[in-house]
């Protein structure tokens, strides 16, 4: 069950104010005390199944760099040389023997350590022992691979994840392998407004005509600590919408899901965003990373089990159709709440008791930056007061 929240704040029932979603000055302190202590998630350990195979994600001003060693661990690294701060790899993923800096041919083995130098007696101050690559924190979880730049005593995810390890582990994440590769897609709107919508169940009956025609009422919403749930069922009566008929006709048995989850569609979002959209036939995650006060990157990729069954395939395809549908319309109204952010005459929004998500993010956002508890932004540099 979700945790009991006391509703004893006076901002309790009020969205976060306007200019949090656009002031460059609280996006940096966001950065810092957000998203650099907050586990991401980098690809699944199925994508690194051999050793040198790596992975990258960028964030925060980071590069990290997940690596599969010749001893088969699995390391992350800040993906800088230790010599001039060169990138070292580029691109999303690739496979190496070792790492090879590109501006002078320093060299580090898979496990971060440095072992070629040109010239090395060039440099008297060097000790290859203590200029390895820089380590990143790194926990797999049910398969999924998480880095954290930071450590300030959060939880893990198993952590996090704890109120839910029953509800996923049916869908078998460990097993699951990548369908396609990672998309991304740039957006102009800050980063908390494409989470707000994500986690809420409101505006699914009034912006979602697909969805609605697929859940009909049925489509829930609760806050637990850490992670926000949401979840609708494939409805007996067929939609008028082809793609969305011909999914729920199509859509095989999965054995080894329970019978009251096969038609379930459940979504998890685990602080502070990332989401897992989890289906009978796939199991995408979505993740969408601050590149600026105003604007965001949503990275994606689904992962699936392996499955030749045509209906399968059908399944899947359909399901792209649907979601698809789905994200423009999601990306329409993202963009317009970011709009009427920018008028001086809104402030906060009041927050529905059915709200429940956005009310607990709100409530934990003001305890990570107290400046969000105020109306208006206080003046330049409150940051470094």
């Amino acid at each position: 069950m979700p945790l009991p929240i006391a509703d004893t704040d006076p901002l309790d029932g009020w969205s976060l104010p306007a200019w949090t979603y656009h002031d460059p000055e609280f996006h940096a302190v966001e950065l810092e005390r957000v998203f650099r202590p907050s586990w991401q998630v980098v690809c699944h350990a199925s994508d690194l199944l051999e050793a040198g195979d790596w992975y990258t994600l960028d964030y925060c001003g980071e590069s990290v760099i997940v690596v599969r060693g010749t001893d088969r661990q699995l390391r992350a690294f800040t993906n800088v040389c230790r010599h001039r701060g060169s990138r070292l790899v580029d691109g999303a993923k690739g496979c190496a023997k070792k790492l090879v800096c590109p501006y002078h041919a320093w060299t580090y083995d898979l496990d971060g350590r440095l072992t070629g130098v040109p010239d090395a007696a060039s440099y008297p101050a060097l000790d290859k022992t203590q200029a390895g690559l820089a380590p990143v924190e790194l926990e797999e979880w049910r398969g999924f691979l998480f880095v954290r730049l930071e450590n300030d005593g959060g939880p893990s995810v198993a952590t996090m994840m704890a109120p839910y390890e029953e509800l996923v582990a049916p869908y078998r994440f460990a097993d699951l392998e990548a369908l396609g590769r990672v998309t991304l897609r740039p957006r102009e709107v800050n980063w908390k407004n494409v989470g707000d919508n994500y986690s809420d169940g409101l505006h699914v009956p009034v912006a979602h005509p697909g969805l609605s025609r697929l859940f009909g009422k049925n489509y829930g919403i609760e806050a637990e600590r850490h992670v926000d749930r949401m979840w609708g069922e494939l409805g007996e009566r067929e939609s008028s919408n082809w793609s969305e008929r011909f999914y729920q006709r199509l859509l095989p048995p999965v054995e080894h899901l329970p019978e009251a989850i096969r038609r379930k569609w459940q979504y998890l979002k685990l602080w502070p965003n990332i989401a897992f959209d989890i289906y009978p036939d796939q199991v995408d995650f979505m993740q969408w990373l601050p590149t600026g006060p105003t604007t965001c990157l949503i990275r994606e990729i689904s992962y699936v089990l392996p499955d030749d069954r045509r209906e399968m395939r059908a399944a899947r395809y359909l399901n792209w159709r649907v979601n698809r549908q789905v994200n423009a319309e999601d990306t329409v109204l993202i963009e317009r709440v970011q709009a009427g952010m920018q008028s001086r005459s809104f402030a906060m929004g009041p927050l529905s008791d059915k709200e429940v998500c956005l009310k607990h993010f709100c409530r934990r956002m003001r305890r990570v930056i107290p400046e969000a508890r105020l109306d208006r932004p206080p003046p330049d540099g409150w940051s470094r007061a």
